[in-house]
C-alpha cells in the first residue's frame, strides 16, 4: 500500500486541531555559508517534543472502536513512545510502550508520566522488537508501529505539506531518518506537490537502517550504535523503503562527530535545543554532504527536542 498526497491530506483532518504548526525559521547563517537560501523546519516544538505525535494520531483516528477497545501498543526509543502515550491519553485508550533497558531516562519519565505502561525489560532494540512481537500475541492488543504503517507514515507527511505550504518553491528538504516513517511520509507530501525537489534521508553512519535498506532492496537488520537514540532503528519499514524507492529519495550519511557539530551549531546560532538524531539533517548542510545550488531553497527539518540536560551538557562542554 503507498502514500498518496489526499493520505496526507486526511491524516492532517483526522488530527482535528491537535498539532502545533511548527515554524520554519530562516537562518542567515546557515544560507550565507550554504549560497542559497536555508530554512530550519522547527519539529521539537510539536506536542511531545518531535513530529511522531502526527503519525500517532492519524493513526489512532482510524482505528474502529473493537480495537481501541483491545488497547494499543508500541515500541520506541523514547520520541514514539511519548507521542503514542500521550494520543492514547487524548483518545481515553491503554497504552503499553515497549523500550529497552538503556533508552533515556527522560523519555521513560515522560511515557509514564502521560500515562502508558513502560515495559523496558529488553536488552536491546532487536529484543525489543521481539519482545513488541510476543507481547501482540499474547495481549491482543492493537499495533501502533513507529515507522512501518502507511497510516502512521501519512500522518508524518503532514511535515511535508507545512514545508511546501511555508516555501512553495523549495528546491530540497532534508529529513533526519530512523525507520523511514518522516522521510517515506514528507516524501510523499513534498513530490506531490513540488515533482523537481529533492527528498534526502540524513542518518548516522553508525545507525543506517533505510541506508542499507535502500542499498540491499529489501529491509536489512542493522545493529544501531549511534549516540543518537531517535534513529536507532534495527531495520526499516518496507513500506517507508518501498515509498522512498518510489519517489526517488536520496540517502547520505553523517558521523558522529558532525553530528555533535551540528547540534552544538543548532544551538548556539539557532537558539534550537533539539536532541542529538534531529540534528542530523543539518549535519549534511554542514558538512557539505548534500549538493547546493545558489539561490536555492533548502529545508532540513529539526525533527525533536527531547534531550535529557545531562547529555546536552556534555555534548556543549565536548571539543
Amino acid at each position: 500500500m503507498s502514500v498518496s498526497l489526499p493520505d496526507v491530506e486526511r491524516a492532517r483532518a483526522a488530527a482535528d486541531g491537535r498539532l502545533h504548526r511548527t515554524p520554519l525559521l530562516r537562518s542567515g547563517t546557515l544560507s550565507e555559508r550554504l549560497g542559497a537560501e536555508a530554512f530550519l523546519k522547527a519539529e521539537l516544538f510539536q506536542r511531545t517534543g518531535s513530529f511522531k505525535v502526527r503519525g500517532v494520531l492519524a493513526k489512532l483516528a482510524a482505528l474502529s472502536p473493537a480495537e481501541k477497545e483491545r488497547g494499543v501498543i508500541s515500541i520506541s526509543a523514547g520520541n514514539h513512545a511519548q507521542a503514542v502515550a500521550w494520543g492514547a491519553r487524548e483518545e481515553g485508550l491503554d497504552a503499553l510502550v515497549v523500550m529497552w533497558r538503556d533508552a533515556s531516562p527522560l523519555k521513560k519519565e515522560a511515557t509514564r508520566g502521560y500515562g502508558a505502561t513502560v515495559d523496558d525489560s529488553p536488552a536491546d532494540p532487536a529484543a525489543a522488537f521481539e519482545r513488541l512481537e510476543q507481547l501482540v500475541a499474547e495481549t491482543g492488543r492493537t499495533l501502533v508501529h513507529p515507522f512501518d504503517d502507511p497510516v502512521v507514515i501519512a500522518g508524518q507527511g503532514t511535515v511535508g505539506l507545512e514545508v511546501v505550504e511555508d516555501v512553495p518553491d523549495v528546491d530540497v528538504v532534508l529529513v533526519p531518518c530512523g525507520g523511514g516513517g518522516l522521510v517515506a511520509g514528507v516524501a510523499a507530501a513534498v513530490k506531490a506537490l513540488r515533482p523537481k525537489a529533492r527528498v534526502v534521508a540524513v542518518e548516522p553512519e553508525l545507525s543506517s537502517a533505510l541506508h542499507e535498506g535502500l542499498r540491499a532492496g529489501r529491509p536489512v537488520p542493522v545493529t544501531p550504535r549511534s549516540a543518537a537514540d531517535a534513529l536507532s532503528a534495527p531495520f526499516a519499514g518496507g513500506a517507508a523503503l518501498a515509498l522512498c524507492r518510489e519517489l526517488g529519495v536520496e540517502s547520505v550519511l553523517v558521523s558522529e562527530r558532525e553530528l555533535v557539530e551540528a547540534f552544538r551549531w543548532l544551538y548556539a546560532r539557532a537558539k534550537l535545543a533539539c536532541e542529538l538524531g534531529a540534528a542530523a539533517a543539518t549535519a549534511a548542510l554542514l558538512a557539505g554532504r548534500v549538493a547546493v545550488e545558489p539561490g536555492q531553497k533548502v529545508v532540513a527539518v529539526v525533527s525533536g527536542g527531547n534531550v535529557g540536560p545531562e547529555q546536552a551538557a556534555a555534548i556543549l562542554a565536548s571539543r
